[in-house]
């Protein structure tokens, strides 16, 4: 897979060095830290700038648009550009996620905020926006046609969008006890399964294939990948996550296990969900209630259950739309990886 990525990873790099060399952060004695942030988020550099290699993620998404276009008949060279353009657009959420959050650490690191404050990661993670548009136009550099940049271009930024208003939906959970699993998926569908969706599309488009069908491949992973990532946000390893045990309970979060156990709960016990819930923080003994309660109701299976529904579904999607081919068996592979990850 690191073969796959490397030229991507290559281009955002070079993305970020050129802006840099156009603004005043290449003036010495300036004090400009935008990309020395940029760079640490992205896993380039220590947190005071120095360069050094660290966990960059898992860079799903651009591996998926990649292999996309592959099993879709294309050339995966001319993929490149917006692949970058996904991996930093998606960086650009996580920072400012990590904001809305209070998120201290991702990738076993200091979140880009807890480091410098709010009001610099705004700016680090709008700089990761707007480098992912130069990173998308490049693709005209790789053969695109220009057409084709155009639609990637308008499909990219509806993107963008979905992710936003998925955002503000999942905000606006967060003092709600009316939310339905229904509504939890309808939320994820445009935070985290849209980009994903984007990325097959974007990867058949170039190739000149069925676009609607890697969207929906795309899609439905991402929901799975979502689902599974609800799961470790409760039940993960701290070694293998980098957070915390349980995390996602002490920082009061609907995640989808919540959802469910809200669903189950009735009576008493619901009562005292919601108690430890709308509470200003979380202690130890209510965490372990809460655990206790997601035992007793036997919700990680059920989560489970419902991450493997999604793994059959995409398989068969990909099945349909993609002929037997390398590409298609990474595919497949990756796939297979996502439903069982630990971290």
């Amino acid at each position: 897979m690191d073969e796959q990525l490397a030229p991507v990873e290559g281009l955002m790099r070079h993305v970020v060095d050129t802006a840099e060399a156009l603004g005043l952060g290449v003036v010495p004695g300036r004090d400009l830290p935008l990309y020395g942030m940029v760079r640490y988020h992205l896993g380039w550099a220590e947190d005071d700038f120095r360069l050094a290699a660290f966990d960059p993620g898992k860079r799903i998404r651009p591996l998926i648009c990649l292999l996309s276009c592959s099993a879709a008949g294309g050339d995966p060279a001319q993929a490149v550009p917006v692949s970058a353009a996904i991996e930093l657009l998606h960086n650009f959420t996580l920072v400012h996620d990590d904001i809305q959050d209070q998120s201290e650490i991702r990738r076993h690191r200091r979140t880009v905020w807890s480091l410098w404050g709010e009001g610099q990661a705004i700016n680090a993670g709008d700089a990761l926006f707007a480098l992912s548009q130069i990173a998308l136009l490049r693709s005209t550099e790789y053969h695109v046609p220009p057409e084709i940049v155009t639609r990637l271009a308008v499909e990219f930024n509806a993107t963008t969008l979905r992710i936003a208003e998925g955002q503000v939906l999942d905000l606006g959970f967060e003092h709600r006890w009316d939310i339905g699993v229904d509504d939890y998926l309808r939320m994820i569908d445009g935070k985290t399964a849209a980009i994903v969706g984007f990325a097959g599309w974007a990867g058949a488009l170039i190739a000149g294939s069925d676009t609607e069908g890697f969207r929906n491949f795309g899609r439905i992973l991402g929901l799975g990948f979502q689902v599974r990532d609800d799961l470790l946000g409760i039940w993960g390893s701290e070694r293998l996550t980098g957070k915390p045990a349980a995390d996602d309970i002490r920082r009061r979060k609907k995640s989808l296990p919540i959802i469910a156990l809200a669903a189950a709960v009735s009576g008493a016990e619901l009562t005292e969900l919601e108690t430890i819930y709308e509470g200003n923080s979380i202690g130890e003994p209510a965490v372990a209630r809460v655990l206790d309660l997601l035992e007793q109701y036997r919700i990680e299976d059920q989560i489970q259950v419902q991450v493997d529904q999604y793994h059959d579904e995409a398989r068969a999607i990909l099945e349909r739309i993609a002929v037997p081919s390398p590409a298609r068996s990474m595919l497949e592979s990756l796939l297979d990886r996502l439903a069982v990850r630990a971290s």
